[in-house]
């Protein structure tokens, strides 16, 4: 295991989390996203951060398979799953999922990057 790759990936997790959510304040239900032009831009921004948190998912998985598994409290499989979506269907990305997304799943999961985090200082 590469500690500081780990690392590294796990930063830029939290940093497009941060981004999520400062464009996510704009959003007030999940038809926001797409009853105007700003709204698709904004849904087309968090969904690229999305992706971007998959990758780093994947990453991680590949540097050191088990390492996300002492933290079930993430269902780290969708998160990489989410990512493929994006990234060969984003056709198929529904705005109500990626509000969901959003409003529920990404406090928790900065909470557990910034923990995992904390192993390392």
């Amino acid at each position: 295991m590469s500690k500081d790759e780990i690392i590294d990936h796990l930063d830029f997790m939290a940093q497009s989390i941060r981004l999520i959510q400062g464009r996510f304040l704009k959003i007030k239900k999940p038809d926001d996203f797409v009853v105007s032009s700003e709204g698709v831009t904004i849904l087309d921004a968090i969904s690229m951060r999305l992706q971007v948190i998959g990758e780093s998912v994947k990453q991680i998985q590949k540097l050191d398979p088990s390492f996300l598994n002492k933290h079930p409290e993430i269902e780290w499989n969708k998160i990489s799953k989410f990512r493929d979506l994006v990234s060969h269907h984003y056709e198929y990305v529904d705005h109500e999922i990626v509000y969901d997304i959003c409003k529920t799943h990404i406090p928790n999961l900065l909470e557990v990057i910034q923990k995992i985090r904390s192993f390392f200082s």
